[in-house]
């Protein structure tokens, strides 16, 4: 794994934030960046709706995390890979002003010297507001190349045409922002909607793959090339996994599917040694699994400069 070298920032696009929000890899011939879209304050019991209160009480006293809320890191991935350059998720936007840390993703894209205009595949791990959000900022779509690829399993496409809330433990107002961000993001890409059953190779090295769980068309990124690994596994993995695999999350329409799935990606991961990003983890997310008696360990890469 090398770092990408990257060449300064023009003074008038220097950006203003005090600290990094793109991390630059190499997985063999696939230069990967990994992209901060900003932080999304959520209740701290939706990340264990399964766990006793004092459970999750002690575990987040254990992190130094305060006991209410928890901010929800956000970040996509921009992959090249030979000819095509592919986003990963779109973040938030900038639509709801409940969360003004959040939907920053086009900006710094800008600030990276990444155009828009160059994208050439969108892969979507699932059709929650916070990874095709951003896709909705005004003036997006018309920066984006009018052939560009938008791929998304047609599972999470049937399902978001009549959702099912039932099994989530969401706050109140969350649901029906979900419900319509979603079909404003299927009636705006329609047309450029690129479907698939269980797999599909978006680029050399680079497959999407369904887990369902999470929502049922839940899908995650792998990366390979040379011998390396990425894994950008959305919304299957969150902070607490790690410690408790078994705790649910309340935005997981299937948990006890979510649950399974976490289990086998850590289990893969630990395994294969292959680096993992993910969508809640915190910035820059660039890390390996260790298996550690009944649980997993989390451990980051030392940033590399």
């Amino acid at each position: 794994m090398t770092i990408v070298e990257q060449k300064p920032a023009a003074a008038s696009h220097a950006p203003k934030e005090l600290v990094p929000s793109r991390y630059a890899v190499h997985i063999g011939e696939i230069e990967v960046l990994v992209v901060s879209d900003g932080v999304l304050p959520l209740p701290a019991q939706t990340m264990a709706t399964n766990a006793a209160p004092a459970d999750l009480a002690g575990w987040l006293d254990h992190m130094f995390l305060p006991p209410n809320k928890f901010d929800w890191p956000l970040n996509v991935l921009v992959a090249r890979s030979g000819e095509q350059t592919i986003l990963v998720d779109a973040g938030l936007g900038m639509q709801f002003p409940d969360f003004p840390r959040a939907g920053q993703f086009p900006l710094r894209l800008e600030t990276a010297g990444i155009d828009l205009a160059s994208v050439t595949d969108i892969v979507i791990t699932h059709m929650h507001m916070d990874h095709v959000g951003g896709l909705l900022v005004k003036g997006l779509k018309e920066a984006l190349r009018p052939d560009v690829r938008i791929h998304v399993c047609q599972a999470e496409v049937d399902f978001w045409t009549a959702p099912d809330f039932s099994r989530t433990d969401m706050p109140a107002a969350v649901p029906p922002v979900l419900r319509e961000t979603a079909a404003a993001f299927a009636d705006m890409y329609r047309d450029r909607l690129c479907t698939f059953q269980d797999s599909h190779e978006v680029a050399p090295g680079v497959v999407v793959r369904r887990t369902g769980g999470h929502t049922p068309g839940h899908s995650v990124v792998d990366l390979q090339s040379n011998g390396e690994r990425l894994t950008f596994a959305g919304d299957a993995v969150f902070p607490v996994g790690f410690d408790h695999p078994e705790w649910h999350n309340g935005f997981e329409h299937d948990p006890e599917e979510a649950e399974r799935v976490r289990i086998g990606l850590f289990r893969e991961l630990a395994g294969t040694g292959g680096l993992l990003v993910a969508t809640h983890l915190p910035f820059p997310s660039v890390g390996r699994v260790a298996a550690e008696g009944d649980g997993f360990r989390w451990v980051p890469v030392m940033w590399d400069y």
